[in-house]
């Protein structure tokens, strides 16, 4: 599925060039769950950036599903964005004044759906999350925890065949979070492919790989031999 060899970024300004990326080589296959890891500014959320076309490298190749970066025109990246990847960032990036339904469908508006099928489709996201009785609340009204859920429904409305999870659990507390981690495995085993950022051990142990980074290196790339499952980890959603 995702493609990424000799990858660099540099971000020139006034002052001297920064490197945020050195040299980036690995293969993503469908259905994995992937954490990459690494302290702050090694580079972990350019990537990101970059693999889910918010960012183009400076140099190196970058392929989804076969497809080079450098081969599309930014309408195809922002409909191959829309269509086949999904987001869930740390600060939740809701909007304040829309209800769960209405931020949750916001991926669709330009899908040309009929209505009726537009509201199965959000309301199937909101079930998975468990928050249908929520459906009418604005996101003052939720936690942090229930707001994060509503992030995930959202990217998971419009079937991506990858999410893109930065820091998913970063403003929650430690139930919370593992509640988020718990809904990320279910889809995963549901068939989705997750690529997890995260700086915290712990939590990258809920993957199944976890690639690290440093200094815009990478510096392993293994397999999660003892991983954890959040829903053994404590009582989940009541």
């Amino acid at each position: 599925m995702i493609e990424v060899k000799n990858l660099k970024k540099i971000y020139t300004g006034s002052t001297a060039p920064t490197v945020a990326l050195d040299g980036v080589s690995f293969n993503i296959k469908e259905g994995e769950f992937v954490a990459i890891m690494g302290p702050s500014g090694s580079g972990k959320s350019t990537l990101m950036h970059i693999m889910g076309f918010l960012d183009k490298p400076t140099s190196g190749v970058y392929k989804f599903e076969g497809k080079s970066i450098d081969e599309l025109s930014d309408d195809e990246l922002a409909r191959i964005r829309n269509k086949r990847m999904g987001f869930v960032f740390q600060s939740y990036n809701l909007l304040p004044r829309t209800t769960v339904f209405n931020n949750v469908k916001l991926p669709l508006i330009y899908g040309g759906f009929k209505r009726e099928i537009e509201q199965k489709l959000v309301s199937q996201a909101i079930d998975k999350v468990q928050l249908l009785h929520r459906i009418n609340f604005y996101p003052n009204q939720l936690s942090g925890g229930e707001q994060q859920r509503v992030a995930i429904a959202r990217a998971l409305v419009n079937n991506p065949s990858v999410i893109f999870a930065d820091e998913p659990t970063g403003n929650l507390d430690s139930k919370s979070g593992k509640v988020v981690m718990s809904l990320l495995q279910d889809l995963n085993e549901d068939g989705h492919t997750i690529i997890l950022v995260t700086h915290e051990k712990y939590t990258s142990e809920h993957a199944k790989r976890i690639i690290q980074i440093k200094d815009g290196k990478i510096i392993s790339d293994e397999k999660v031999w003892h991983r954890r499952f959040a829903k053994d980890e404590d009582e989940l959603i009541k």
